[in-house]
């Protein structure tokens, strides 16, 4: 087995064994905020899987939730948060498109809440595996910005106008719903969660890694070929939002715990 930093050194653990990449989100105190060093980590442990040979790969995440989304207390405090927010989203979406583009099979294990760019994070996966209690928010416009993390690329699973509820209204997607729409593969008791995941992990790791290769590279292809297009468009939209009177004004009433006041 390979292992990565402890968690109290880095906010994502890596570890290999057995044909499966373990990749954990280890900052569960703060519900697994996405900021420039966990996607750096992310970043780093991906593609140690792909450089590992990895045939599965888990992404998990310690804590009661899966993640919270973006560290918004990390966009206020940047001296250009236009600038910030074009690093975060690229380097986030780099991260979506490996996942989606490595030959592995991605398999994501969800507790609690995937908020924010938590939720295309989680949907960047193959397979999920959900625990009843998951529900999956986008909520972008809630704090005057837009979806980013391959957000848009869910209309290919959810379909167009269950998207845009997600994206307007700010909806929880509860687990079940997941399930119903076809984005989530198991729903299962928070305390089977575990078990679960694994009893999907040693099936996918006794398959035929060629034949998952080819069934994932194409399905995911006929999908969508342009993924990283799409992803750039999303970083261009929340970059001038993020920099834009509302998307200031959201960020600052989120953190003062206030109602936002949007003017444009």
């Amino acid at each position: 087995m390979t292992t990565s930093p402890s968690p109290a050194e880095a906010p994502v653990s890596y570890a290999y064994a057995d044909r499966i990449a373990r990749i954990t989100l280890t900052d569960g105190a703060r519900g697994n905020p996405v900021d420039l060093a966990s996607v750096a980590a992310l970043t780093d442990a991906v593609l140690r899987a792909r450089a590992d040979g990895a045939r599965v790969v888990l992404l998990a995440a310690e804590g009661r939730f899966f993640s919270v989304g973006g560290d918004l207390s990390a966009f206020a405090g940047a001296q250009d948060v236009g600038r910030y927010i074009d690093d975060l989203a690229d380097a986030l979406h780099r991260v979506i498109s490996e996942l989606q583009r490595m030959p592995a099979v991605v398999v994501a294990k969800v507790q609690g809440t995937a908020a924010g760019a938590g939720f295309p994070l989680a949907a960047a996966a193959d397979v999920i595996v959900a625990a009843e209690n998951a529900q999956f928010v986008l909520a972008y416009g809630r704090v005057g910005l837009s979806p980013d993390g391959g957000s848009s690329l869910l209309v290919h699973t959810l379909g167009l106008h269950r998207t845009l509820r997600l994206a307007l209204l700010h909806d929880a997607l509860t687990a079940s719903e997941a399930s119903a729409a076809g984005l989530v593969a198991r729903v299962v008791p928070a305390a089977d969660l575990d078990a679960t995941v694994e009893e999907v992990l040693a099936r996918l790791a006794d398959g035929s890694g060629p034949a998952q290769a080819a069934a994932k590279q194409l399905v995911r292809t006929a999908a969508e070929r342009e993924i990283e297009t799409r992803l750039r468009a999303e970083t261009l939209a929340i970059r001038d939002l993020a920099a834009g009177g509302d998307g200031r004004e959201g960020v600052a009433a989120f953190l003062e715990k206030r109602p936002a006041r949007f003017r444009e």
